[in-house]
């Protein structure tokens, strides 16, 4: 099979979406592998590199999928790009399926069988493909060591020959996986760390990781929905909550929020009422802030700042460590196409397995967003 990497094209995208070992994996199961001139690049990866895993490096995105049978991209292609992919080849790629709607008519047209990266499903057996979990991790990283040099003060307690200082407090709202990679994060940091979850099945996890479990009466066993996501929550709980939340950010340094419902816009959990009662100098750092936010005064792409309180909207964080977040991302890849070559050496889209059939967002001429 002929495999195409092009290289990514959307604003801030530094990441790549196959890396060297997995391309060598895949050539020597026998696979041709097709990359663009300087795909890797952005990421620290040259392209003498791939070309030493076994690739050819072809020098624009015309000549990078020509043939190929499946693409392997980060980011959705443009209108531009779809016009040029082979038809009846395979596409792997975030999507945003949900707003994508022209996009995927376009690639049905071509008869493009579309994998959405977005809609791996939440299960054992597809756990090594799950890119949200991968990138999540890395965005949680980042984004404390994002707010942490916005801080006007250091983060850990430090005594020194002019006295001591206090450590700073920082409180994590969601505790999936971004969250806790933030909380282990500031940790390591030796910061105070809180964190609050509107699922009881998480305060273990908060704890293992020496941070305090802020306590709600509107957490309980119904705000888990599918596949471990927290859920929508009615009214009156949604305010238990915010009363929870309030009382806490006055005496918080740093907040990272990054509690999201799948396929909703983000809960608002942090009102402009909040951000007036917290102390001047302190951040937000809002993971959320791609499908609304969850403070209601983050924009998008943008840094706030409102009451001395400096509100970021992060997006995209995982590219700003793109060797490792690619590194990741590649490996959910290669396993999604190892997955696709199971059952011999082509590809094999059956729309009824549990990982290809709830991903496949378009195939055989049709688009089959939003599954029936």
């Amino acid at each position: 099979m002929r495999i195409a990497v092009p290289k990514e094209t959307a604003p801030l995208e530094r990441r790549v979406g196959l890396v060297p070992d997995g391309v060598a994996r895949l050539v020597k199961a026998g696979h041709a592998i097709v990359v663009e001139q300087g795909a890797g690049v952005s990421a620290g990866i040259p392209d003498a590199a791939f070309t030493h895993a076994g690739a050819t490096v072809a020098p624009d995105f015309a000549g990078t999928v020509a043939g190929a049978d499946l693409v392997a991209k980060v980011q959705r292609p443009t209108p531009g790009e779809v016009a040029l992919l082979p038809e009846g080849s395979l596409l792997v790629s975030y999507l945003q399926p949900s707003a994508q709607r022209e996009l995927l008519a376009a690639l049905a047209a071509r008869n493009v069988t579309a994998f959405a990266m977005e809609l791996v499903p939440r299960s054992t057996k597809a756990q090594s493909i799950d890119s949200l979990s991968s990138q999540a991790t890395v965005a949680g990283y980042k984004a404390v060591l994002l707010g942490a040099g916005m801080l006007p003060k250091l983060l850990p307690m430090l005594t020194t020959a002019a006295g001591t200082l206090a450590p700073g407090r920082v409180f994590v709202l969601g505790a999936g996986v971004a969250g806790l990679q933030a909380i282990a994060t500031a940790r390591r940091l030796g910061a105070i760390v809180s964190a609050f979850d509107v699922r009881p099945v998480v305060r273990e996890q908060v704890q293992s990781l020496g941070a305090a479990f802020v306590e709600a009466e509107a957490v309980s066993t119904a705000a888990e929905g599918a596949g471990g996501y927290a859920k929508e929550l009615a009214d009156e709980q949604q305010q238990k909550v915010l009363d929870a939340i309030g009382k806490v950010l006055p005496a918080i340094d740093l907040v990272v929020s990054t509690a999201q419902i799948p396929g909703r816009p983000a809960p608002r959990l942090i009102t402009k009422e909040m951000v007036a009662s917290m102390s001047a100098g302190s951040v937000i750092v809002d993971l959320a802030a791609e499908t609304g936010g969850n403070c209601e005064l983050t924009r998008a792409g943008e840094t706030v700042v409102a009451h001395g309180v400096s509100i970021v909207g992060a997006v995209n964080l995982a590219s700003t460590v793109p060797l490792h977040a690619s590194q990741m991302y590649g490996r959910n890849v290669l396993t999604l196409v190892q997955h696709l070559l199971a059952n011999g050496g082509a590809f094999q889209v059956d729309v009824a397995d549990e990982i290809t059939g709830a991903m496949a967002v378009t195939h055989g001429g049709a688009v089959r967003f939003p599954a029936a």
